[in-house]
């Protein structure tokens, strides 16, 4: 294990440890410079994958890695029947929306399927970001105003509009000067029994802040489970007078389905659905077509069709034949394999054997969560003080045992276990096994 886990604040590698790699891996890393500087990788020892099915990954050296963070390929990795699909269709016709098609025609009435009827139109983009930047400026549009709240550790995308809105980014990005935030709802550290209604409260402030500057309020852009806020689901339907606030003061919902959604939570397919609200526009991505770049924005159709009336959207990438054979065959295997009830029953069983696997320790202060979309907080023992440092070697001691994680919350100390929805039985014992032996080894 390399001397410096523990004494580093982050679990990115730093070049300044490369003498520590392999003579390959230093080939490799010192490759990437062609790449420029902003890339970060994972792990003070970096990780060289070459392979992956279901929830493993495999290094160059055939060493087997339990895949508890990645849930863009939901259905797991390399899956074959998402394979064929795109073979098939990449062997027989791609291009783009400007033209007749069955696939996106098909793959939009099915999907839609899922959503309340009030939700009748999607459109289709490549990344979550372009979803997200299209539901703002439609909520802009539709309002009249400019104003968009979001949480104090949100992560919505990185075009220019939406990294503005994403201020777990890093404090050197700057924030939209019309964009107000509220704090995180910790249900760990707040003293309420009322998360919406604290929530209303913060939302009403910002408003009025927003009005005392010559802003008109918007809407607001939440992801429903919070994600890189620490992973807050609460009970559901908390978000409920949320939404009814927002709508009465002029705004629009935007529900950020990115992380939550396509059975993620295990409670519904839709994380918006957990709360019993219709919001005025859906976006998704990441797992949408496990792994093939696909992203849309579902809507009702009164805001497009008045958004239309002036502005055309056009995406060279977006909806075509073969992003929309790999969503289709996610959407069957979701089905088929009835993912939404494994997410429920296979995330439970996760949950549990976290609590059990960190109860000694006294470490892990708080474990919440929904589906497999789980949050482990990481605090000094008897206490609710976050402790990143200890966050960060446990990490690292996972990936020792061949488990991989990640870390998120505004204190950087929050395990973020979000696996493909394919995990099983036998990957939660290897997890809880996993996490047990690297408690007892800080």
């Amino acid at each position: 294990m390399s001397e410096n886990v523990g004494i580093l604040e982050s679990n990115s590698f730093s070049m300044k440890n490369i003498g520590e790699l392999d003579p390959s891996m230093q080939e490799l890393v010192r490759r990437r410079s062609v790449l420029g500087p902003c890339y970060r990788l994972f792990y003070q020892r970096p990780l060289h994958l070459v392979r992956g099915v279901g929830s493993h990954v495999f290094d160059a050296d055939g060493t087997d890695y339990l895949d508890a963070y990645n849930n863009i390929p939901s259905v797991g990795h390399c899956n074959q029947r998402v394979v064929d699909a795109v073979t098939h269709q990449m062997s027989t016709l791609n291009t783009h929306t400007r033209y007749v098609h069955e696939n996106i025609l098909d793959y939009a009435e099915d999907l839609l399927s899922t959503m309340p009827d009030e939700l009748d139109n999607i459109m289709f983009m490549c990344s979550g970001s372009e979803a997200n930047d299209l539901a703002v400026r439609l909520a802009q549009f539709i309002s009249g105003g400019e104003g968009i709240i979001v949480t104090k550790e949100a992560y919505h995308g990185n075009t220019a509009l939406i990294s503005g809105l994403s201020p777990s980014i890093g404090p050197n990005v700057p924030m939209s000067p019309t964009m107000r935030m509220i704090p995180t709802p910790d249900t760990y550290r707040l003293e309420t029994g009322d998360i919406g209604g604290w929530m209303c409260d913060r939302i009403s402030e910002q408003i009025s802040d927003m009005r005392r500057h010559g802003i008109k309020f918007a809407g607001v852009l939440f992801d429903g489970i919070f994600s890189s806020d620490g992973v807050f689901p609460d009970d559901a339907g908390f978000l409920k007078p949320v939404v009814d606030l927002v709508h009465r003061e002029g705004g629009l919902y935007i529900a950020d389905e990115v992380q939550p959604g396509f059975c993620r939570t295990g409670d519904a397919f839709w994380g918006f659905q957990r709360h019993g609200i219709v919001p005025d526009m859906v976006t998704m991505g990441k797992p949408m077509a496990n792994g093939i770049p696909c992203s849309g924005m579902a809507v009702k159709h009164q805001i497009i069709d008045e958004y239309a009336r002036l502005y055309p959207y056009f995406n060279t990438f977006a909806g075509s034949p073969v992003a929309m054979a790999a969503a289709q065959a996610t959407l069957a295997e979701l089905r088929e394999k009835n993912l939404l009830q494994h997410a429920h029953d296979t995330g439970a069983h996760l949950k549990q054997a976290i609590v059990e696997a960190s109860a000694a320790s006294g470490r892990i202060g708080d474990v919440r969560g929904a589906g497999f979309f789980i949050g482990a907080e990481v605090v000094v023992p008897g206490a609710t003080r976050p402790d990143r440092l200890t966050a960060v070697k446990l990490v690292e001691l996972m990936r020792e045992h061949h488990v991989l994680v990640s870390l998120c919350g505004p204190f950087g100390n929050v395990l973020k276990v979000r696996p493909p929805l394919v995990f099983s039985e036998d990957d939660v014992d290897i997890f809880a096994n996993a996490l047990e032996r690297s408690l007892n080894e800080l």
